[in-house]
């Protein structure tokens, strides 16, 4: 008798602490509020084409502004444009029409809805005249 109560309370305790486990592992965003969700980016720039390519990349964070060289300029940026890349103003440059490829991407989370963009522009400067400090991560 006193092995089927042990076993009984045993499995009791058990339940227990599963259902405590269970409680603990709810997930913690649900309870944050929108305005406390972080706003960040992996952004990758890959120069060349072919076999020899050089990339580069970078976590962006604008809950504070950081990760990036230019951190404070491209999370204002972002925010100007809702974080929609493809929206942000064109910058006034004169560039070489020298043929380099740049690559970029960027993919993250931008006040709760996702972001996926990639584009290729003809050479460094045609990048940063389109993205503005976005890709800048040389500086």
């Amino acid at each position: 008798m006193t092995h089927t109560l042990t076993t009984k309370a045993l499995r009791g305790g058990l339940l227990a602490a599963a259902a405590l486990l269970l409680v603990g592992a709810a997930p913690a965003r649900a309870t944050v509020p929108e305005s406390r969700v972080s706003d960040w980016l992996h952004l990758t720039v890959t120069r060349g084409e072919g076999g020899s390519r050089d990339t580069r990349g970078t976590l962006l964070l604008c809950d504070p502004p950081q990760g990036h060289g230019r951190a404070t300029e491209a999370c204002a940026q972002l925010a100007s444009v809702g974080g929609d890349i493809g929206r942000l103003p064109l910058k006034h440059a004169y560039c070489a029409m020298v043929h380099a490829p740049v690559t970029v991407h960027a993919r993250g989370h931008w006040r709760g809805r996702a972001v996926d963009y990639r584009q290729t522009f003809g050479n460094a400067c045609e990048t940063e005249a389109r993205t503005g400090a976005v890709f800048a991560l040389d500086g």
